[in-house]
């Protein structure tokens, strides 16, 4: 394929997305050689960059690592912890089951900040991050920024922030409810996350 000029380009991330260069408290790495039997065991999140003529916007996504299921997101022009709360606060208002719940990150200063961590214990959510700021240890939470953006965002950068915004919100629904994945035998991640269906 390298021959015939056949071999996708990776786009390369220019921004920016996470300082773990501070002095809030970061918590250690629970989901290291875990393995996720059920919905709402892990929640991965991460911040991505959206590109538009007029800005960057940046998306927080909240996602199910059993069911794929993007459980929360938000989209603003700012990386404030407000951005990843709302989307934490939409995962919240969405769960279905009552059970112990571990939430993964990178150790981004949003992740560390004391709202953010507040509204975690307040639901009985334990707090899980990154060691060494590897992005294979939030691989999941990773590879759906990507999903996302080269599957459903194929214009970009969008004309406009107003734009990037619906096409995020009808990208979600459609990842949610019709895209089909191999992890998952090819069942959708909103199928899987209701019904409690092997993911593998």
């Amino acid at each position: 394929m390298k021959s015939y000029n056949l071999l996708v380009t990776p786009r390369r991330n220019y921004v920016k997305t996470t300082d773990s260069n501070h002095w809030l408290k970061k918590y250690p790495n629970l989901v290291k050689g875990l393995t996720v039997v059920r919905p709402e065991q892990v929640w991965v999140s991460d911040i991505t960059y959206v590109k538009t003529d007029e800005g960057y916007l940046y998306l927080s996504m909240v996602t199910d690592a059993y069911s794929r299921k993007i459980v929360g997101y938000h989209i603003a022009d700012n990386m404030e912890t407000s951005l990843v709360s709302r989307a934490l606060k939409m995962a919240i208002r969405g769960r279905l089951y009552d059970t112990d719940l571990i939430h993964h990150s990178d150790r981004g200063g949003q992740y560390c900040s004391k709202e953010y961590v507040q509204i975690a214990t307040d639901n009985r959510i334990q707090m899980s991050m990154t060691e060494n700021g590897d992005p294979y240890e939030n691989a999941l939470a990773e590879r759906m920024n990507k999903t996302i953006k080269e599957e459903f965002f194929p214009d970009r950068p969008f004309k406009s922030k107003d734009l990037a915004i619906k096409t995020t919100a009808q990208a979600v629904a459609l990842y949610n409810q019709y895209r089909p994945h191999l992890a998952l035998k090819f069942k959708t991640p909103d199928h899987v996350h209701k019904q409690k269906i092997p993911a593998i």
